[in-house]
């Protein structure tokens, strides 16, 4: 019997929650655009952060809200699919209780609150750089086929 080497091990252990949330953000067009940084992940939960800049404010000087329910959604995101199953967001609701403004730092940091078949729910804080809550947000996922970083063979490929 032939010795494993670590190459081999390697190959055949499944990508850490940091590895799929790397992928998934070289891919997020989206979230790029915007700075998003993925500051942690781990299996069911994630925080991202971003700043808000001057394109991102509204007539009113505030941060729009699409911005802000986008940061919550990108968290939602890498929290969901961070087992390496394809996820998506089948709804969600957001509650903005204070306005961000120019300049702030704002952090998502999603929280699953339980994965049963193909259906998540998720908690998303979102607070400023003074951890003021600026918004609560609500995901519901469903699962879909496939990985985000696929590991397993094509029918019929031989490693």
């Amino acid at each position: 019997m032939a010795a494993s080497t670590n190459s081999d091990s390697a190959a055949m252990s499944p990508p850490t929650p940091q590895q799929v949330a790397q992928a998934m953000h070289a891919r997020d067009h989206a979230a790029r655009a915007l700075d998003i940084k993925i500051v942690a992940i781990d299996l069911g939960s994630a925080t991202v952060s971003m700043l808000v800049r001057q394109d991102m404010v509204n007539g009113h000087n505030m941060c729009h809200g699409g911005y802000m329910a986008l940061l919550c959604d990108t968290a939602f995101a890498y929290a969901c699919n961070s087992y390496n199953l394809n996820a998506v967001a089948s709804g969600f609701s957001i509650e903005i209780l204070a306005p961000a403004k120019l300049g702030d730092t704002l952090v998502a940091v999603a929280v699953e609150q339980v994965q049963r078949g193909r259906q998540g729910v998720y908690d998303i804080k979102l607070t400023n750089q003074s951890n003021e809550i600026i918004a609560l947000f609500r995901g519901k996922s469903a699962r879909i086929a496939g990985e985000v970083i696929t590991t397993v063979n094509p029918a019929g490929a031989t490693p």
